[in-house]
């Protein structure tokens, strides 16, 4: 008979003890950032029933299970409320896979490597911004892998969003009325360039540009009515600046300056994200306040086995549920031995919708895996769920260089007040044949971020 050591209570207890002290720092029967460190994966951090799904469900839910609406609230505490209402009352439904201890599958390699040479380098300076303990721009990878409070969590989060250098995603969205139909479909690319923390060259800082954080783009290919539009951001280093932001509107014909305070309106009709909700941290972090770590805990999250290449040449996904059968796409959930839940108040909008966010954040990786925002009310309001995986099914693989890529795969965007979702999900390719692609090199600026780019671009 197998003795086990720790079971439910001490799982349970060790979570209590952590939140009512206080402490982030993750793992339960060690810390987990220097086992990672030393053998690359979890199992000695956290004990069986954090590491297997069957193990923490006494075998009412089993790898491989289909969870809905008769077994959903087995793992009530293991979701957001809103995915729990999706499955509960609108027919969503998900399938478990193992939990990754092999912490290599849940990042891009380069930005694993950095984490790892560059741990214990971060700091906070007097303005609050992420300095190196010598006090420069930051070098590379998470910042704070091992953070201790909110702030430093949500730094992760702000200063590699999609954890390459360069990164240029062609995304397909679908906008789901109320009635469950189609009221929009939409092509976009959306463009990420670094300018410090690079980790796939010899310098962490592109040079001339240690100013900035980010240059980042999204213009739409498809349909004919918004061919053309496109919305430009520089992104300050300093975190309580608000980033540049210039617009392309094809009817007006001209790139014009926006207000880049108000990123709580769509990009477009239909679409229910925001500026503000893009990797839950689409505001400079300054602009926000009030950080609290409110816990930490085990939670159901999209992190593996999501990539759909395997099966359909250009990822594209299957769906299922809602009114008519298509609000959500299939996804994979696993057990994630602990996150961190970060709430976040909106201190430098004036007149901002909403009240307060609330993230839970994968301590193997600092990414964050659910994102609900609540309205001044304090009512929810939206949510903004991501899947990642690494971009390989174990026959075919799409390749990062020497290793299988990792990224995100798709998001569901539900605006629970109005019950209007978008959907969407990175594919190979879309329409004027744009392909998704990483790490291209320097020609992606004058390309893709200048005004002249964005008239280009909608013209």
């Amino acid at each position: 008979m197998h003795i086990r050591k720790f079971g439910p209570e001490f799982t349970r207890r060790a979570f209590l003890e952590k939140a009512a002290a206080g402490v982030a720092m993750a793992g339960i029967l060690s810390p987990l950032w220097p086992e990672i460190a030393r053998s690359g994966t979890i199992t000695k951090s956290y004990p069986d029933e954090l590491l297997s799904i069957d193990a923490y469900t006494k075998g009412k839910i089993k790898t491989g299970d289909v969870i809905n609406a008769d077994n959903i609230d087995v793992v009530k505490d293991l979701v957001d409320p809103i995915c729990y209402m999706q499955v509960k009352e609108m027919g969503r439904r998900f399938t478990i896979v193992p939990t990754t201890t092999d912490v290599t599958k849940l990042y891009p390699h380069e930005y694993l490597e950095a984490t790892l040479s560059n741990q214990g380098k971060g700091a906070l300076d007097s303005t609050g911004n992420v300095v190196t303990t010598d006090g420069k721009p930051w070098i590379g990878g998470n910042p704070f892998p091992d953070a201790k409070d909110g702030i430093q969590a949500f730094y992760n989060l702000v200063l590699s969003w999609g954890r390459h250098d360069q990164s240029l995603y062609a995304v397909r969205d679908w906008d789901i009325s109320p009635a469950g139909g189609l009221s929009y479909e939409y092509d976009f690319v959306w463009v990420e360039q670094n300018t410090i923390g690079l980790v796939n060259g010899s310098e962490p800082y592109w040079a001339g540009h240690e100013d900035k954080l980010r240059y980042q783009v999204v213009w739409f290919t498809s349909p004919t009515d918004v061919k053309g539009t496109a919305f430009l951001n520089h992104w300050h280093y300093d975190q309580a600046k608000f980033p540049d932001l210039w617009g392309y509107l094809p009817a007006f014909k001209r790139v014009r300056r926006f207000p880049t305070n108000q990123r709580f309106e769509p990009l477009v009709p239909g679409v229910t994200f925001f500026l503000s909700d893009a990797w839950s941290a689409g505001d400079p972090a300054l602009t926000w306040g009030n950080y609290k770590l409110v816990g930490s805990k085990p939670h159901l999250g999209s992190v593996s086995g999501n990539w759909s290449g395997g099966r359909n040449a250009n990822w594209e996904r299957e769906v299922h549920g809602g009114p008519q059968g298509q609000t959500f796409f299939e996804d994979y959930k696993e057990l994630i031995p602990e996150v961190l839940v970060v709430e976040a108040e909106p201190t430098g909008f004036e007149r901002a919708p909403v009240g307060k966010k609330r993230i839970w954040i994968d301590t193997r990786n600092m990414m964050f895996v659910a994102y609900v925002t609540f309205d001044r009310r304090g009512e929810a309001w939206k949510s903004f769920e991501p899947a990642f995986s690494q971009y390989s099914d174990g026959t075919n693989s799409h390749m990062d260089g020497g290793h299988p890529l990792w990224s995100w795969t798709h998001v569901h965007s539900h605006d629970v007040q109005t019950n209007r979702m978008s959907r969407f999900s990175q594919v190979r390719k879309i329409s004027n044949g744009f392909e998704s692609k990483y790490n291209t090199g320097p020609g992606i600026f004058d390309q893709y971020m200048t005004e002249q780019a964005l008239r280009r671009l909608g013209a």
